[in-house]
């Protein structure tokens, strides 16, 4: 490597170029790379403090010592078959709701473009609750019920909010429409269902963390592995969309492709997270946004977005085990009561704006 040139056009961001002596040259935003490692660095910290809490507490020091097999067949136990695979649900399903909010938001180029505001996580409940009240299935048979939901919801949702295109505000209120739909027949599918399965469905759609093991864990590792990098490779495209289809078009964006590519990624994210936690309100909604406040950078911020994800669902799973004393709430409704103050101070921001 030869060399770190000067900043770039907004040099107070930090931005340089680094070039090699092959010639090759490569942007690098140096705030926004800072606040990645500080988000990554959280996330480790907030997985480790959680994987320590509960009826049993360990230190950091004994969490880390049992998570390298230096631990007593009891700590090995608590860690490995009940603490870590919920912690890793939480990493998972945190950074899958924050890169597919970035998504949705980068597509709709509007800040309200996030999966639970558009119906997705609706439509997630009515595939579970679906399978839960008719066919009186199993947790894989709910998760698919769940999935399949999700993905047919977001199909939905793209072909009625398409005309010559995707604009943002259709799309958000096509989203907005069919979540009040969705949520209807969530309410119809409860006054059908048994005293057992309503609880088994009410329990389901609160989204929790809880009791969640290593049969959660691997489906949701496998889609991260497989569509967390595909969206990744699609940054710089949909940093081109937010300027508009004609702009993305004069810069060479295959716009269409684009758009089905990594809205289909998005909502399999969505609903294979959901299909594993339940729905968890507003992550999706306020990760990229603050990411985006951490980075100061232009465009959907994917990795930032996903980091920030993972710490705000860890954390907020901490912080509901631990700040109501012995009452240990559901980390969907910490998360539902920040979310619903965060988006009614956003809906402010968007009418002093004049967008609204």
């Amino acid at each position: 490597m030869s060399g770190v040139s000067g900043a770039g056009a907004k040099g107070g961001r930090g931005v340089r170029t680094v070039r090699t002596r092959g010639g090759l040259s490569l942007r690098l935003d140096v705030r926004a790379l800072l606040a990645g490692l500080l988000l990554l660095a959280l996330a480790l910290a907030a997985a480790i403090a959680l994987i320590g809490s509960g009826d049993y507490p360990m230190t950091p020091a004994e969490v880390l010592s049992t998570l390298t097999g230096g631990g007593n067949p009891g700590q090995e136990f608590i860690v490995q078959d009940l603490r870590l695979p919920r912690v890793l649900v939480g990493l998972l399903a945190g950074a899958a709701f924050g890169i597919s909010g970035a998504v949705f938001q980068a597509v709709s180029r509007n800040p309200l473009g996030s999966p639970d505001v558009l119906g997705f996580a609706q439509g997630s409940s009515v595939g579970a609750l679906v399978v839960i009240v008719y066919f009186q299935g199993g947790t894989v048979a709910v998760a698919a019920g769940s999935v399949a939901g999700g993905v047919a919801t977001g199909i939905a949702i793209f072909l009625l909010a398409w005309k010559r295109g995707i604009q943002g505000y259709r799309f958000v209120l096509v989203g907005i429409g069919a979540s009040a739909m969705l949520y209807a027949l969530v309410l119809y599918l409860l006054t059908k269902a048994n005293i057992v399965e309503a609880t088994r469905a009410t329990t389901w759609m609160t989204g929790s963390l809880n009791g969640r093991d290593w049969d959660q864990v691997g489906p949701l590792a496998a889609v991260c592995a497989v569509l967390l990098p595909l969206l990744l490779l699609y940054g710089r495209p949909l940093r081109m969309l937010e300027m508009g289809d004609d702009a993305a078009y004069a810069l060479g964006v295959r716009v269409d492709r684009v758009r089905v590519v990594t809205l289909f990624a998005a909502v399999l994210l969505v609903a294979s997270a959901t299909a594993a936690t339940g729905p968890i309100a507003f992550v999706a909604l306020t990760a990229p946004q603050l990411a985006r406040r951490l980075t100061r950078s232009p465009g959907p911020n994917l990795l930032p977005a996903a980091l920030t994800g993972a710490v705000l669902l860890v954390a907020a799973d901490w912080s509901a085990q631990r700040l109501f004393g012995a009452d240990q709430l559901p980390v969907g409704v910490l998360t539902g009561v920040l979310g619903g103050g965060y988006l009614l101070w956003l809906l402010a921001r968007e009418r002093r704006a004049g967008r609204m």
